[in-house]
């Protein structure tokens, strides 16, 4: 998605240990006019995908999430990182490494979100080494759930975790793919 691309290079700063920092737009002040066109390019790429719901990781998927539900007319499912009084204690959940964060934290979804009947498009703002992805995976296929496939906002190419996925045979589609980021500056992957 070229206006993805450009936004980025507008607006994001690469910092230290391959972090690309896109809080201007993305994930702290949000540019909803153009997260709703982000949400509308997801939304045309699983249109006969037959998606229920969509599931993404608090927080900072949560904007693109909401508008690719809004698009496509369905729920979205948001996984805790942080149990909480309010939070069911009947869940799915899994051990997902933080590669920004640099820690372990347990991920969790109340089960009555997640039915064997779903067919679920997890959506995330960061696609890196793919754990926050597997593990969302695993709570899908805990439930029964149907995997429609992943869309992401941006793709770290060079960390691996979206071709992982590829081979596995998931349907990743990521709108901006990253190939390679260093202090001058970064590089685009555009697919053959």
């Amino acid at each position: 998605m070229e206006a993805l691309e450009q936004k980025i290079l507008a607006e994001g700063k690469v910092l230290p240990g391959n972090v690309l920092k896109v809080g201007s737009f993305l994930n702290q002040q949000l540019d909803i006019a153009f997260l709703r066109t982000v949400g509308k390019e997801i939304a045309r790429l699983f249109a006969d995908a037959g998606v229920t719901k969509i599931m993404t990781i608090e927080a900072s998927g949560i904007a693109i999430a909401t508008l690719a539900a809004v698009s496509l007319g369905v729920p979205a499912v948001v996984v805790k990182k942080h149990a909480s009084a309010n939070q069911s204690k009947d869940v799915y959940s899994a051990e997902i490494a933080s590669y920004t964060h640099g820690n372990t934290y347990t991920a969790a979804v109340a089960k009555e979100y997640l039915l064997p009947t779903d067919c679920i498009l997890i959506v995330d703002d960061f696609l890196a080494c793919g754990n926050a992805i597997k593990g969302m995976m695993e709570m899908v296929n805990a439930a029964g759930a149907t995997l429609a496939g992943c869309a992401i906002a941006i793709e770290k190419k060079f960390q691996g975790g979206g071709d992982e996925l590829r081979a596995q045979g998931i349907r990743v589609e990521s709108l901006a793919m990253i190939e390679s980021m260093s202090d001058s500056g970064l590089q685009f992957y555009h697919k053959p």
